[in-house]
């Protein structure tokens, strides 16, 4: 079993997490948590911008609603949207084997995963709790000083140890995303949105306080998360590689429509990006149903799901369960509709 691309693949899928979270920190102290207001004032926002989030290809939009969620920016019912709405990795593939029908399945789980969500808070008044959950803090020595001009050349010129540390370590993620060492495609989608994001935390890690540094990155970030979500990473990206050396998931398609999707469902609950192409390519040489493909699409959330695990097993499973329901509701309707059922 190969080892070192798992390693690699925990360490970014952790690394983004990271940065996201620090984003996430360094907004609401801007802002004094005002935007965390509107979401809350506003709930139809919240799975609008889950479901934007989705739709977007790859697995970045579903890290940010994740973290959202762990500092409950967002409901429960946004968790579900984003997870519906998200198609991972497969949403490249699919774009380029089929963009015209990559599109309409885009919009279908868009649609679906706003309405899931919403039934989703209007239905259950107390959501499954966090075991770590932690409110996104404003410290009175930090609100409106995140970016202080007149001790912005003190603290370039005489940086403190943690500082100084934390950006020559981003400084040279930076140059290998630069110099295409990451393991990612040049100038996709996803290599130019993580390059700009590493950039500004650049900006922030050099002006932010040494307080926020401190409290935000080191205390709450880096001690509390980092770890437990690159061992959680790490743990389930290490089984499923082990797990699929003894199985071919492709030898279970069967040629019944219901049996098909079943298994279409339950693959989607493996939180991985590469499964589900089965699904993608055999729909593209004309033989699987596009019922069938939709129904894949709402419950699998490639990587999604990953970093919830550090947080909260329970919350995981019980997302997994319920988007398998409605991945299995809109599969069997979609199948009716092309009379297959």
């Amino acid at each position: 079993m190969a080892v070192i691309p798992i390693v690699k693949q925990s360490v970014m899928i952790s690394v983004f997490v990271l940065i996201m979270m620090l984003l996430i920190e360094y907004i609401n102290v801007q802002t004094q948590g005002r935007w965390k207001h509107l979401l809350k004032t506003y709930p139809w926002s919240q799975y609008v911008l889950s479901a934007l989030l989705g739709a977007l290809p790859g697995c970045l939009g579903a890290f940010t609603i994740v973290s959202l969620y762990t500092h409950r920016a967002v409901s429960f019912g946004a968790l579900v949207t984003v997870m519906i709405a998200t198609s991972g990795d497969e949403a490249f593939v699919m774009f380029s084997l089929f963009p015209v029908d990559a599109v309409l399945l885009t919009l279908l789980i868009f649609v679906i995963g706003m309405a899931a969500g919403y039934v989703v808070d209007a239905v259950w008044r107390h959501p499954p709790p966090l075991a770590d959950v932690h409110e996104l803090t404003v410290h009175e020595e930090s609100i409106c000083h995140c970016f202080p001009r007149e001790k912005l050349r003190d603290q370039l010129l005489h940086p403190s140890l943690p500082r100084l540390i934390f950006v020559l370590l981003f400084a040279v993620i930076l140059a290998l995303l630069l110099g295409g060492y990451s393991g990612m495609a040049m100038w996709q989608w996803k290599h130019i949105t993580f390059t700009l994001i590493t950039a500004f935390l650049l900006f922030v890690l050099a002006t932010v306080p040494d307080h926020f540094l401190e409290e935000h990155l080191w205390r709450h970030i880096l001690r509390q998360h980092l770890p437990r979500i690159f061992l959680w990473t790490f743990g389930a990206l290490f089984l499923l590689q082990f797990v699929e050396g003894y199985i071919d998931v492709g030898a279970w398609v069967d040629t019944n429509p219901i049996l098909v999707m079943t298994v279409a469902v339950l693959v989607g609950i493996v939180p991985e990006s590469g499964p589900h192409l089965v699904f993608a390519t055999m729909y593209a040489q004309g033989t699987l149903p596009f019922g069938i493909l939709l129904a894949n699409s709402v419950v699998q959330d490639g990587h999604g799901m990953l970093p919830l695990l550090a947080t909260s097993r329970r919350v995981f499973v019980i997302t997994k369960l319920i988007n398998t329901g409605v991945g299995l509701l809109v599969g069997i309707i979609a199948l009716l509709i092309a009379g297959m059922g």
